[in-house]
This record gives structure tokens, sequence and C-alpha cells, in this order.
């Protein structure tokens, strides 16, 4: 039965990929990063085989404690991106709960993630491999690490099953690990800093992880190659004591999970109240509108741009404290503008199956087009016009200002209308509603990518009007291009808008059935 959900495990991998070729392109990518990091890591425990034995014991703990605390952390938020072999799925069959506990903590082992970890695992063994018994010590604290690491993953994402299953803690959670991924520059940056002020101290706390679940499993070689067997003989203990304990708890939760699957439904609502859509205009355009700006607030894909947005001064202000020139604020409105602009660009492959909705009223297109772009310009224009006008107030350089909003204005208006084009001709492979936004389901991978390659491409060259005055005021000092520059932005901005409006809604009009028989391919 083990056999049977491994070979299940890796038919489900196999077919996802057969699915289509580009989806193969995608794991071959991701595989390709994964091994280039694998490398380097074990490289660095190839390399700490000569390092002082000090030295070489602080790295392997410090570092295996954090992949146990990598696995126990980021299932909660990441568990919808992989459900192949979920453990509801089997509730109907009975098999027995040994024999499911180690078909699941196997198959965990099948997967990037899984592999990466067991590799460099291993290479302890060449980092300890200075006598035969530290060598097989090494041997065995890296099946034991690796073993709590799937087994601790497991317990995460059981015993939060039944959160995983609301739709609003998929919400929260998505955009919660949006904010630490965006930030991970400062982040590390701060972290080798205090690393490096605090660099004497982390022997002492290699030390005291060492007698801690987490990293009792990475310290039995260090220390039977130090000569010491009675601690290494207690850490053992504790490691077998901890992944047998975790493996009882994931066996409690499974099998009340088995019989309680999560539900997923939603409670009952209070009807009565339209929202968005009492208060805008009871026009096709205004409903479209509504319906958008719904999609903005509570749904992930949507409001992950919201989230980034705000953090992008936070990333630009940290560069120039790195170096001291804050040059690069300046790209903040026009980048800003370029984000949410061009996040409308897949509107229709976000919709899904709801796009029928839109061709079963029988909504224009033009209709459908303006009431995209207005819920996008609706808060993309406030954010534009403020993060201008706070480049210029930390600047104190207000001549900078009407060539600042000229651009953001021109990118703003023009990428609305050029993603009013592109989203009504050509659908992309989009997390499907409700799923997390970090899971990428097969599709046209490579269509996907041409297709933002080339939008981005046709929006530089629409945009270079107001990019060339902007370059000239920077050259001349003239500020008469700024203003130029500015009158550039309200009026060829607005123009292409309309434009790409009215194109995209005879596009829509033209292939409304196709598209939807499109986007219904990844279902």
């Amino acid at each position: 039965m083990v056999a049977q959900l491994l070979r299940l495990k890796l038919t489900l991998l196999r077919n996802g990929l057969r699915r289509s070729p580009w989806q193969l392109v995608g794991m071959a990518f991701a595989g390709l990063y994964a091994l280039g990091l694998v490398a380097t890591l074990v490289v660095v425990l190839v390399l700490l085989r000569r390092a002082d034995q000090e030295l070489a014991q602080t790295a392997v703990v410090l570092g295996g404690s954090a992949a146990i605390l990598g696995w126990g952390i980021i299932p909660v938020v990441a568990s919808a991106t992989d459900m192949t072999l979920d453990p509801a799925r089997f509730t109907t069959f009975a098999i027995p709960m040994k024999q499911l506990l180690a078909g699941l903590a196997l198959g965990g082992l099948i997967g990037i993630p899984g592999l990466a970890t067991t590799l460099v695992a291993l290479s302890t063994v060449v980092t300890w491999s200075r006598g035969v018994l530290p060598a097989l010590a090494a041997l065995v604290g890296a099946a034991l690490g690796v073993l709590t690491c799937i087994v601790l993953s497991k317990v995460v994402t059981t015993a939060t099953a039944s959160l995983a299953a609301s739709r609003r803690f998929k919400d929260v959670s998505a955009i919660a690990f949006m904010v630490p991924l965006v930030l991970l520059g400062p982040i590390v940056a701060g972290l080798s800093r205090g690393i490096s002020a605090s660099a004497g101290f982390l022997p002492e706390f290699a030390q005291a992880m060492s007698w801690t679940p987490l990293g009792a499993p990475w310290s039995i070689a260090g220390d039977i190659a130090a000569g010491h067997p009675g601690p290494a003989a207690l850490k053992l203990l504790v490691a077998a004591a901890v992944l047998a304990g975790l493996a009882w708890c994931w066996k409690l939760l499974l099998e009340r999970a088995l019989v309680n699957p999560p539900y997923s439904g939603s409670g009952k609502r209070k009807g009565g109240k339209l929202g968005l859509f009492g208060l805008l205009p009871a026009v096709p355009a205004g409903a479209v509108m509504a319906r958008s700006l719904t999609y903005w607030v509570r749904d992930p894909r949507y409001s992950g741009s919201l989230i980034v947005v705000p953090l992008l001064p936070v990333l630009l202000v940290f560069q120039g404290s790195q170096t001291g020139d804050f040059s690069t604020l300046a790209f903040l409105a026009p980048l800003t503008a370029f984000i949410l602009a061009w996040s409308i660009s897949a509107d229709v492959s976000y919709d899904n199956t709801a796009f029928a909705l839109h061709l079963a009223s029988g909504v224009r297109g033009v209709d459908d087009r303006l009431g995209r772009a207005l819920a996008c310009l609706a808060f993309a224009l406030p954010v534009v016009l403020v993060f201008a006008v706070g480049h210029a107030a930390f600047t104190k350089d207000w001549a900078s200002l009407p060539g600042q909003l000229g651009l953001s204005l021109g990118i703003l208006f023009t990428g609305l209308g050029l993603s009013s084009v592109v989203s009504a001709r050509y659908t992309v492979a989009v997390p499907l509603p409700g799923d997390s936004p970090f899971k990428k389901p097969p599709g046209n991978v490579g269509q996907t990518l041409a297709v933002q390659f080339a939008g981005m491409g046709i929006l530089f060259v629409l945009v270079l009007p107001e990019a060339a005055l902007l370059v000239a005021q920077l050259v001349t000092g003239n500020s008469l291009f700024g203003w130029l520059n500015l009158g550039a932005g309200l009026l060829v901005g607005p123009a292409l808008l309309v434009t790409g409006v009215r194109l995209g809604g005879k596009w829509l009009d033209a292939r409304g059935p196709e598209l939807l028989a499109q986007v219904t391919v990844n279902r």
C-alpha cells in the first residue's frame, strides 16, 4: 500500500507535467533554481569538512534548525499550493493507518522541497566524514532531521486543515505571506548585520539549540566528532522522541480529519445589502466597476498588488539608505503606475468561468472594459499622485514634480488602455478562484511570458513621448519640458485609455465565447 501511494504521487506529478509541455519547462526552471541553491549549500557543507569543528557544528545546527522551523511555518500559508495526496481524498478508502502515515510521509519527499532538503541533509555526512563514527552519526541525524521536517509539516497542515479550508484564512494567510516575501532584501540584510555583530554569540546559541527539537538531530555527529558520546546519545533520544511524538500527534489528527473532513462551505449571510452595487451608478459600466472593486478588496489574487504597493517606498528607502543615494525614489510613482495598470491585463483569465456572467447578461464589450479600467483607476490614481507629490516633498525638488506626474499619469492611463486590449485578446494561466495566489496551474506558460513581455515592450513604446520629455528636462534643467510632460500625460494618456477601451471592447464583442472556452481550460 505504501508503494501504491508513492506511485500515485509520481503519477500525479507526471500527469501534471504531461498536461502542457510549458508546465514541464516551468518545472525545469524551478528545478534549476533549486539545484543552484542546493549546490551552493552542498559546496559550503563540503568546505566545512576542513573548517574548525566548532564552526562546522554551529553552521550545521543553526542551518538544520532553520530548515525544520521553515517546514513547520511555511505550510500554514502555502498548504494550498500542493494538494496531491490530500488526506481528505482518502476518507472513503479503508487504508490501514500505519501504511497511510508511511505513504504520506514518504510522498512528502517527492518534489523539489523534499528532494532539496534531503540532498542538503545528506551533505552533512561529508562535513563530518572525519571518522567512521561521526559520518554514521551524521547519516542517522540527517535521516531524523529530514523525517522531522516532513512529519512536522504534515502535523501543521493536518491540524490547520479546518482553517485552511476557510476562504477567509486562505485570503489572509496568502496576503500575509507576501509581506516578508517582498521585504526579503531588508530582512536578509538585517539578519546579516545582526549575525555579523553577534558572531561570537552564535556558538553558544547553537549549543543551546542543539538540546532543542530543532537542533538535536543535527548536533549528534558534532558531539561524536568532539569525543562526547554521552551528550550525543541524549540528543539522539531527544530527536527520536520528538519524531515519535510528532508521528503520534499526526496519527491522532489524521484519524479525526478522516472521520470529520474539513468543510469549506460558507456560513449564512444576511441579504439586503448591495454594497458597492448600491453606491455606483446603475449602468452596465457601473455594475462591472462595482464587481471589479469587490474583487480588488476580497480576492487575494488582486489584493496582493495592493499589499505590494505600500511596501515599495520601504524597499526604495532601504536601498537608498544602503548607498546614501535616494535618487531611486524617483521611480516610485512610475513603477507603481505600471504595476497597478498592468495588473488588469489578465482580468478575464482571473474571472475564469465567472466570465460567463458577462456574456449571459449581454453587457457590451466597451462597458466591460470601461468598468474594469475605472475600478483600477479609482485607487491607482490617488496612490500615484500621493507617491509623486511625496517624492517631491521628500527630496525638496518641486521642480521635478510636473515631469514626474506627466510620466506617471501617462504610464497609468496608457497601461490601463493597453491592459484592456490584452485581457480581451489573450488569456494566460493564472491561479484559479479560491486558490492560493502562489499556485501556478498547468497551462500556456510560453504564451503567458510572450504576452507579458510583448505588452511591456509595447507600453514602453507608447509612453516614449513622456519619457523623452522627462529626459530632456533632466538633461537641460529646463522646467518647461516638465510642464509639457504633464500636458502630454494628461492628454495622450487618457486618449490612449479611451482607444484601448474601445478596441478591447470591440474584440470582446467579437470573440467573447472563444475567451470563455479558453479560460475554462484550467478547470
